[in-house]
């Protein structure tokens, strides 16, 4: 049964009130300047209390990027550490309360209805951004609510609730969701009660009679996590009536039946839609939308990228030969021959493993190959290594691990999605082609070419151990041979960024170039990166429209 706003995880906390109560248990001497440097480069050190009771969309993608780059920092630092005996390690809750005792929150003043900076299907993958965003402040409890005044005594009345399908909950086709009250000890080591009409029920049912709308965050099975949740804002919902019915364990339980707002952006149905199409086993069909190809990888990808489009008559980009990797025929040399890795099982995080050493002593990736460091290059296990192909220090070379798909844009060409949710710092692909000797090789009527010797700006969201060596000497073509990355397109407001990445192998250095989710990627959502700004010479490459729309959008690149 659904505990409100359960995180599939038990939480050992003490209480307190305030931000100021929560404890940190983070002792490394490096995390103090870290936060602090984090926050600066972030300009969250000071900010406005106005704009942080009423925020807007800079400031909770600030606010969600900084405590994704203190989970991730904290996440490498503890699995170099032995966890006691009895205890989980909890970096997101760690995260979280650094977090809230540094003021890093945005939309701080609880409100009815609509959140400012937060869209109907953005996602989040730990319960605390929702708090950390003003979208839902419990950090475990099911149902938000606050205190409004009435005639004779404040009631409450409900803002938000969180349905991860933990409860009885049912009848939930997209547009109707059934939920069911909060209580009644939904715990297995104290038994089953009543739920009672007081807190949060209570406040569903004020908001029942007064009509109100409330938010609603799904709590959605994460296909790469198979204990996580992703957290889906489905937007706002009106409740329409409540009943109490027995529930399994014969004790009484609330229930309270909502319908979704016309109007609105879909959301969840979306996400239900995308499950339909991956158990197709036939071909799939989608109302106003050709397929045109199941899988334009022709198997060359460990999962098929589909190539659709809904735009025109037009049946795919010119023909080009798949390839999953990158061609170089003339590998970087090195000054000295690679130290290469004895693990048979696999590189473990706080070895002594050589290949974990040329990355700051710390292991790059999570399991599900989330980037935890940002040195100005990532080093991964080569040829020579004696580790598996499933080594956690190989995942850019182990291929697709979401679902991609091509598709036409209404004014852009060909552009790039995903059907799964893609969590901030996780590898999407790389960039795969043939190496181009020199700038000088470039075709200028080439448009799919990756120039790491171009200018780029920082990306906010990385903030560097080292910084940047650009320009980088690395060109590639995959006008012929490619894979998706090509069809990557260009934005002033980018939600991916790129990595080299290199391998060894005795003398030489190949060079890879891996791309990362700058913040969390909802389904659907085009996947761009910033092109960086080309060298004025002569037979350099021709300035172009930008047609990104982004508010940040320069007008034009290259």
């Amino acid at each position: 049964m659904e505990t409100a706003g359960d995180d599939d995880r038990s939480v050992t906390r003490k209480k307190a009130k305030g931000t100021t109560g929560i404890a940190v248990s983070h002792s490394d001497s490096n995390i103090n300047s870290f936060v602090t440097n984090l926050l600066n480069s972030f300009n969250l050190l000071e900010v406005d209390p106005f704009r942080q009771s009423d925020s807007d969309k800079e400031l909770v993608d600030r606010v969600i990027m900084v405590y994704n780059l203190l989970w991730r920092k904290l996440t490498q630092i503890d699995e170099t550490k032995l966890a006691l005996p009895g205890t989980k390690k909890r970096p997101d809750l760690g995260a979280g309360a650094i977090c809230m005792n540094k003021g890093v929150r945005a939309n701080t003043k609880k409100r009815f209805e609509s959140v400012p900076g937060v869209d109907i299907g953005d996602i989040f993958f730990f319960r605390f951004e929702l708090c950390l965003v003003g979208l839902h402040f419990p950090s475990i409890a099911g149902i938000d609510f606050m205190g409004v005044p009435s005639s004779e005594y404040e009631e409450p009345v409900a803002v938000s609730i969180v349905s991860t399908g933990g409860y009885e909950d049912d009848g939930d086709d997209g547009e109707v969701l059934i939920y069911s009250g909060e209580g009644g000890a939904q715990r297995k080591d104290k038994p089953q009660t009543d739920q009672q009409l007081t807190r949060g029920n209570l406040a569903l049912e004020k908001s029942l009679h007064r009509g109100d709308k409330v938010r609603v965050i799904r709590g959605i099975k994460d296909c790469q996590y198979t204990t996580g949740k992703v957290y889906l804002y489905d937007g706002l919902y009106t409740i329409h009536e409540s009943w109490i019915e027995k529930g399994k364990s014969d004790c009484d339980v609330f229930k309270y039946k909502l319908f979704r707002v016309p109007g609105q952006p879909e959301a969840f149905t979306l996400w239900k839609s995308i499950q339909q199409w991956k158990k197709s086993r036939g071909p799939i069909t989608r109302v106003g939308v050709n397929v045109i190809l199941p899988d334009l990888s022709s198997h060359a990808e460990t999962l098929p990228v589909s190539l659709v489009n809904d735009v025109d008559d037009d049946k795919g980009p010119a023909s080009f030969t798949y390839t999953r990797t990158l061609k170089n025929k003339n590998p970087f040399p090195l000054t000295k021959s690679s130290s290469t890795c004895t693990c048979t099982d696999g590189c473990q995080p706080g070895s002594n493993c050589p290949c974990l050493q040329k990355n700051g002593g710390y292991m790059p990736y999570t399991p599900l190959g989330v980037l935890l460091t940002h040195n100005t290059v990532i080093h991964e296990c080569g040829n020579s290594c004696r580790c598996p192909n499933t080594c956690r220090n190989r995942i850019s070379q182990m291929g697709l691990k979401i679902r991609l798909e091509v598709f036409k844009t209404k004014d852009r060409g060909w552009g790039l999605r995903s059907w799964d949710p893609i969590r901030s710092g996780g590898f999407i692909c790389e960039y795969a082609g043939v190496v181009i000797e020199g700038r000088k090789g470039i075709d200028p009527d080439d448009d799919y070419v990756f120039d790491a010797t171009r200018v780029f700006e920082p990306v906010e969201s990385v903030t560097s151990d080292e910084h940047p060596k650009f320009p980088f000497p690395l060109v590639i073509s995959a006008k012929k041979e490619g894979n998706v990355g090509r069809f990557m397109n260009h934005s002033c407001s980018p939600n991916v960024y790129w990595q080299p990445v290199v391998c060894e192998y005795q003398h030489d250095a190949y060079f890879h170039v891996g791309f990362y989710a700058i913040k969390h990627i909802p389904p659907m959502q085009e996947l761009t990166y910033s092109y960086g700004k080309g060298r004025v010479d002569k037979g350099g490459p021709r300035r172009k429209k930008c047609l990104c729309g982004s508010p940040r959008c320069k007008g034009s690149f290259y």
